[in-house]
């Protein structure tokens, strides 16, 4: 029966199997047999139809459960009555509190042993994320005085690159208490550049995403 889904149902199908069994199990502990074992039938040939990998299937999975981000910076990019430092901040706060990023942490692997999902990681927080929604609110923050420097650009990019990579634990298997650290450095960086956007709120919501990491593997 699955055989005959259109693709999109397939797609759906193996996400949805490929869901459960991570948040049952642990990325690093599924296979992609497990995977076709709880297809009800779908053959291996159809799954590398679709994904070249266990890592494209869970990109493809995070991507589908953090559909709404992008939605949200937006909705936040647009708004008239905030200063472009004010953007930024409630950016930070509103990313990271959305309960879905529980889930993330939840099914996410060590990437600093899948090259592949940390160039990709790179490759969206520069190209996409930084160039179509945080670097219009560096430009607003530089117009409206809020936000102070001569390089807007390079300093969205550096921030995002810190705050997606060097600061997520699963880019370097880092524990919480060493991601907690980081991000002390990170606030008084911010801070430098005249950007107190990392209150308590958010240091203690990145250690607590850092312990659902670190309890998942």
């Amino acid at each position: 029966m699955a055989r005959n889904r259109h693709p999109e149902e397939t797609v759906n199908l193996i996400l949805n199997v490929a869901f459960r069994l991570f948040m049952e199990k642990g990325y690093e502990h599924t296979s992609i047999q497990d995977i076709i074992d709880n297809l009800g039938g779908l053959s291996k040939g159809a799954i590398y139809h679709h994904f070249k990998s266990k890592e494209d299937i869970l990109e493809a999975v995070t991507n589908r459960m953090t559909e709404d981000s992008n939605e949200l910076l937006a909705a936040i990019r647009d708004r008239e009555d905030l200063s472009g430092k004010e953007k930024l901040r409630l950016m930070f706060r509103n990313s990271l509190l959305r309960p879905v990023q529980n889930d993330i942490f939840q099914v996410a692997p060590n990437i600093s042993n899948s090259p592949g999902l940390l160039f990709s990681m790179m490759h969206d927080t520069v190209d996409e994320v930084t160039p179509d929604y945080i670097l219009p609110v560096f430009l607003q923050g530089v117009a409206d005085g809020s936000i102070t420097t001569d390089y807007p650009a390079e300093l969205a990019e550096l921030i995002m690159l810190l705050a997606n990579i060097w600061l997520n634990p699963m880019s370097f298997d880092d524990s919480p208490e060493k991601v907690y650290r980081k991000c002390m450095v990170f606030r008084q960086m911010m801070q430098g550049f005249g950007l107190d956007i990392v209150d308590e709120e958010i240091l203690n919501r990145m250690y607590e995403l850092a312990v659902i990491y670190d309890q998942s593997k």
